[in-house]
C-alpha cells in the first residue's frame, strides 16, 4: 500500500472519513435543499457547552455534545414551528444562548484548556473505535430515516404552507431530521471539529448541486465526493504536516470554486450560442 496509506493510523482515518461519508452525504443534500446550512455549522458550535460540562465534570465530550446538539434542535424546531422565527433566526437565537453558557462555563466555572479547543477544531489522525461505531450509526439512521420521511422532508423543502394545507403538520418530520443534523455535526467532531464540520455536511452538497438535478444521483455523488475530498486532504495534510481537519475544508473550499466557475462559463457560452442562433 502506498506512502502515507501504509500507516495505521492513517488506515482508522481513512475508515472514518467513509464512514462520515455516508450520513454527511445523504443530510448534506437535504441541509442544502432546506436551507439549513447556517443551521448545520451553528448546531457543531453550539455544543460547546456540552464539551466544557463534559472537560469539567469528567464524563464522555460526546455524550456532552449529544445532549447539547439534541437541546439544539428541539429549541430551534419549537421556535420555528410556532411561527415566532424562521430557521436560521430561530437558530441565531439558540446559538447566541449556547455561546454564552459555553464561555461562562469555560472561563469562571471549569477554566477549560487544551481538550475543549482539540474538540472544536478535530483531530482526525487521533480518532478511535468509538468514533467510528458513531460514525456508523449516525450514517445507518440517515438512511433508514431519510428513507421513510424523505417525502415528507422534500414538501417541506418546496412549499411549507401548502404541505401544512395538504396535512403535513406535525413538527416531528423537521424534528428529526434537525436531531440527524445535530448528530452527524456531533459524529464529525473529533475528526474535523465542531468549528469545520461543514466542510463534510454542506460544502460537498453545494459542489454536486452544480452539476446534478435528481435527488438519489445528487445523494450519491456527494457521498462520494465526501470520501474523495476526505482522502486527499487527508493525504495532503500527513505529507505537508497541516492540521486534517483545515485541510480537508480547504480541498472541499478548492473544488467548489473551480466547479462553481466551470459551471458558470459553460452557462455563458450556451446563453451565447443561443442568442446566436435567434439572431
Amino acid at each position: 500500500m502506498p506512502a502515507p496509506f501504509d500507516l495505521p493510523f492513517v488506515q482508522r482515518a481513512v475508515v472514518e472519513i467513509v464512514l462520515l461519508a455516508v450520513g454527511s452525504g445523504i443530510l448534506g443534500t437535504w441541509i442544502v435543499l432546506r436551507g439549513l446550512s447556517f443551521y448545520a455549522h451553528a448546531v457543531g458550535t453550539a455544543a460547546f457547552p456540552g464539551l466544557v460540562l463534559a472537560d469539567g465534570l469528567g464524563f464522555s465530550p460526546l455524550l456532552g455534545a449529544l445532549a447539547t446538539a439534541g437541546i439544539v434542535a428541539i429549541g430551534v424546531t419549537a421556535l420555528a414551528n410556532r411561527g415566532r422565527a424562521e430557521y436560521d433566526t430561530a437558530t441565531a437565537l439558540v446559538l447566541v444562548g449556547a455561546l454564552a453558557a459555553g464561555v461562562i462555563l469555560a472561563s469562571d466555572v471549569f477554566h477549560s484548556q487544551g481538550s475543549v479547543e482539540r474538540l472544536l477544531f478535530g483531530s482526525l489522525l487521533l480518532i478511535d473505535s468509538t468514533d467510528q461505531i458513531v460514525a456508523a450509526v449516525v450514517g445507518v439512521a440517515a438512511l433508514a430515516i431519510g428513507a421513510v420521511l424523505g417525502r415528507r422532508w422534500l414538501a417541506h423543502g418546496f412549499d411549507r404552507e401548502s404541505a401544512k394545507a395538504l396535512g403535513a403538520r406535525s413538527p416531528l418530520p423537521d424534528l428529526l431530521l434537525l436531531a440527524l443534523v445535530a448528530a452527524s455535526a456531533v459524529a464529525a467532531l473529533d475528526a474535523i471539529g465542531a468549528l469545520l464540520a461543514t466542510a463534510l455536511l454542506v460544502v460537498p452538497a453545494a459542489t454536486t448541486r452544480l452539476l446534478v438535478d435528481r435527488l438519489r444521483t445528487w445523494q450519491l455523488t456527494t457521498v462520494a465526493l465526501v470520501v474523495a475530498e476526505g482522502v486527499f486532504g487527508l493525504y495532503l495534510s500527513v505529507e505537508t504536516n497541516a492540521p486534517p481537519g483545515a485541510t480537508i475544508a480547504v480541498v472541499g473550499g478548492v473544488v467548489f470554486a473551480i466547479t462553481a466557475l466551470g459551471r458558470a462559463a459553460v452557462t455563458a457560452r450556451t446563453a451565447r450560442t443561443t442568442a446566436e442562433a435567434t439572431a
